[in-house]
């Protein structure tokens, strides 16, 4: 059960500081002091717009990360970039992100970094709210790669990131993290044309031995590139299997779906806590607390309010942060507004 009740938090992104997206266009002018100077002041930016929000729970907006995969393909050996096929312009859309060739056996020797940066909010965030990593699932994070050679597919992409992705949770336990997101929403894109059993072996397999360790959540979504989504945008090919996934609490995208298929948060309320999506963050219309208020009453009809937790749809990093910074505090005074 949710430790509050309706709790509030967050996916993980949030956005960069404006000086942050200019610098990381200029890092060859900065030494690598400047550029950890510059990393802390915006997490620090970062956590300080949730923590002034209200948050229950904070990450560190993932300001180290440029993007939601290509980041940690600096950490894995045996890839290449291939950005051959990448269109660089015209209308925003997936086929815009980089690439990569694998050209021997993949192998993160330094783990994927996701230890560092939760050192680091460690130290940077006050006493009171929950700090959660981030770590994108080996489903997900095979997305940007291209099979062949050692690989003859996705499948076998994946399976030899899951072990990488498992120590690096592991780590995180280690740390003292005490709350983990696996970030797959590869899985919930796809789950109309895939083996929906598979995905669930996939993910049981990746949190393995973590069972009491720390509380796990999850990521399903749609999409969120440059405020686009991509896949088929339905939560009913996800059941029933998506239900035995070995998962604390399950984040579903419904404020930019208009709450569509709401019944059936009821069936994963069942088996896990449920943390709904309450904020558009495609959207630059700013939810109200009122607006917030009344979408949780509709969830609680579904789920009660000791399984329930708030968030946004998404990630915030492709959100102005001026919107992002004013769609947390609504979205917190509202769920305050509603919490028994």
């Amino acid at each position: 059960m949710q430790p509050i009740p309706i709790r509030t938090t967050v996916i993980g992104s949030y956005p960069f500081p404006g000086w942050l997206e200019f610098s990381t266009r200029h890092l060859s002018e900065f030494g690598p002091a400047d550029i950890e100077e510059m990393v802390e002041d915006a997490v620090v930016a970062a956590v300080h717009d949730q923590v002034t929000a209200g948050l229950d729970v904070i990450t560190d907006g993932e300001q180290t990360r440029l993007d939601f995969n290509l980041s940690f393909y600096g950490f894995l050996d045996g890839i290449e970039p291939n950005h051959a096929e990448t269109r660089r312009f015209g209308p925003p859309a997936h086929d815009q992100r980089g690439r990569h060739s694998i050209v021997g056996e993949l192998r993160a020797p330094r783990g994927l970094g996701v230890v560092a940066e939760f050192e680091r909010l460690k130290r940077l965030a006050p006493a009171g709210p929950v700090l959660k990593a981030s770590v994108p699932g080996p489903y997900t994070l095979s997305g940007r790669l291209l099979p062949g050679g050692l690989y003859r597919d996705r499948f076998e992409v994946t399976e030899a990131l899951l072990p990488i992705v498992n120590r690096e949770m592991h780590a995180l336990v280690e740390a003292g993290c005490t709350e983990i997101a696996i970030d797959e929403p590869s899985m919930s894109c796809y789950a109309y044309k895939e083996d929906t059993r598979r995905f669930v072996d996939i993910f049981n397999r990746t949190v393995e031995g973590l069972a009491g360790r720390a509380r796990i959540t999850t990521h399903l979504c749609f999409g969120n590139f440059k405020g686009r989504p991509v896949g088929y945008r339905s939560l009913q090919p996800m059941l029933p299997d998506f239900l035995d996934m070995r998962v604390d609490e399950v984040h579903i995208e419904m404020a930019n779906r208009e709450f569509a298929e709401l019944e059936l948060l009821a069936p994963f309320a069942e088996a896990m806590d449920v943390a709904v999506g309450v904020i558009d963050v495609k959207n630059y219309y700013i939810e109200t607390p009122e607006d917030v208020a009344e979408r949780i009453r509709k969830c609680l009809r579904y789920v009660p309010a000791e399984r329930l937790a708030v968030a946004p749809d998404c990630g915030l990093s492709q959100t102005a942060r001026w919107a992002a910074r004013r769609k947390l505090q609504h979205m917190v005074k509202g769920a305050q507004s509603v919490r028994p």
